[in-house]
């Protein structure tokens, strides 16, 4: 299906609050992302319905191309819960393709921390803030953690805080103002 800018908020940003969509960014002159198009739609195929493949032309759609800083092409981008979960740029193998597709429907990752602190019953405030849905809370538990904490322990602390990181989005705000916090409080 083909998104243009009048589209995309409906077809796309809503769209992935029920199901994964993979957007591939692509303009018709790409050689490479015609070589990728297959490849992305029988990796879709294969999954029976449990994500959507769109494309959007980036000459067609400059703003699109701006808002989600399209570089190179072909762009792909895995939405989930209304924003980017997931991306690369280039022209992939279908394992990559397959991988990427599968990092896009795995569960989040924040489900197994919240498993693991659940059976551990270690860090039972950032359990709790997990469980609220407050990821900003959760983190500011495990900054407060870090000063009296031993290397081995600084390094678990770190980890669970990079799955908060992933699950929120590289550039969610959250994820860019507590990740400086991180490495300020681990170096």
């Amino acid at each position: 299906m083909d998104v243009t800018e009048a589209t995309f908020e409906q077809d796309v940003i809503e769209r992935s609050r029920e199901t994964p969509v993979i957007v591939d960014f692509w303009a018709a002159w790409c050689g490479p992302c015609h070589a990728l198009t297959p490849v992305l739609e029988q990796e879709v195929e294969r999954r029976n319905g449990a994500v959507v493949l769109v494309k959007v032309d980036v000459d067609a759609n400059p703003t699109l191309s701006s808002t989600y800083r399209i570089q190179g092409i072909p762009a792909v981008k895995g939405f989930r819960d209304g924003r980017v979960t997931t991306e690369f740029v280039g022209a992939r193998a279908p394992a990559a393709v397959a991988a990427f597709v599968d990092e896009l429907l795995a569960p989040p990752r924040v489900a197994g921390v919240v498993d693991e602190l659940r059976a551990s019953g270690e860090l039972p405030d950032v359990l709790a803030a997990l469980e609220a849905g407050d990821a900003e809370r959760a983190l500011d538990r495990l900054l407060d953690e870090i000063p009296s904490s031993s290397t081995e322990r600084k390094e678990r602390l770190r980890a669970l805080a990079v799955e908060i990181f992933h699950d929120l989005g590289h550039e969610d705000p959250v994820t860019v103002a507590y990740r400086r916090r991180l490495a300020t409080a681990l170096y």
